[in-house]
């Protein structure tokens, strides 16, 4: 079963850039709230927030996207408490450990953080693409859901605002910062314009789903080789974000794992959506 998330009659693919009218200057009073008042982002609120309303959406979606398959409830249920359960137990020992200070680079002999970011990445990328359950929720629910999913993407900002008070390098700092906003800001026009259900509208949440994963590539990859570790290449004159501190640290041990899973997602959702349309014509 396959289910768009709007008809292509009632989205008109010109709405696309229309919502950057509204989101963008609320992206920009949100980085101006946070550089007036650092003591926001250091509480560790705005991270707290935006985690927990990415994971309750995502519990969300997957449970109304198995209702609308042609699973059994039995079925449902398993489905959903299978893949619910570790995302949760994921980000409770995240959390903790990032409060308790695991993730700073001398508190373990291996590499903690590294290990937090990729090990997610390698055991649930061949599970997501390969599961024949996983694709028929992708059939169900509408290819505009994981794409909006990820405003929050916007908040990633904050290394933007980080830098200005000269609390993590520019050289990580700002293309971290720039194309988590960027990705975050792009979310909305993809999502209207691949719930047209066009060729181009897949086309243009594909290319969001690129830029969104480039942009996970120069984070991690400058990230390491500012932080303290033996891939360090350039010692900044502030900690980056690998010094492993609470909150900063629970943007790369938990926010972007998850969302590489759903730019994976994303992209074969999109592929099975073409590869229908194919077939249909």
């Amino acid at each position: 079963m396959t289910a768009e998330a709007v008809p292509p009659a009632v989205v008109p693919s010109g709405d696309a850039w229309r919502g950057l009218l509204w989101f963008a200057p609320l992206t920009a009073l949100w980085l101006l709230l946070i550089y007036s008042w650092p003591a926001i982002p250091a509480s560790g609120v705005p991270t707290t927030a935006h985690q927990l309303a990415a994971h309750g959406l995502i519990a969300l979606g997957l449970w109304l996207g198995l209702e609308h398959t042609s699973l059994t409830p039995g079925q449902r249920r398993a489905t959903w408490l299978a893949i619910m359960i570790p995302d949760t137990l994921w980000l409770t020992v995240a959390w903790s450990a990032a409060i308790n200070g695991v993730f700073h680079p001398d508190t373990a002999s291996f590499p903690v953080l590294p290990s937090a970011i990729f090990l997610p990445v390698i055991i649930g990328v061949p599970l997501l693409l390969f599961s024949k359950r996983i694709g028929q929720v992708l059939d169900a629910i509408p290819a505009s859901w994981l794409v909006t999913l990820q405003l929050y993407r916007i908040f990633g900002s904050w290394a933007i605002v980080a830098w200005l008070h000269g609390a993590l390098p520019g050289v990580f700092a700002v293309p971290a910062g720039i194309g988590d906003m960027l990705t975050g800001l792009l979310a909305l026009p993809a999502a209207i314009a691949v719930a047209t259900g066009t060729a181009e509208g897949r086309r243009a949440a594909t290319f969001w789903n690129f830029l969104g994963l480039a942009d996970f590539a120069v984070a991690i990859t400058m990230g390491m080789i500012t932080s303290p570790g033996p891939w360090q290449l350039i010692v900044p004159d502030v900690q980056s974000i690998g010094a492993g501190d609470y909150p900063g640290v629970l943007t790369p041990a938990f926010v972007v794992p998850s969302s590489i899973l759903l730019h994976v997602l994303s992209l074969r959702q999109l592929r099975r959506r073409s590869r229908a349309d194919i077939a249909r014509r």
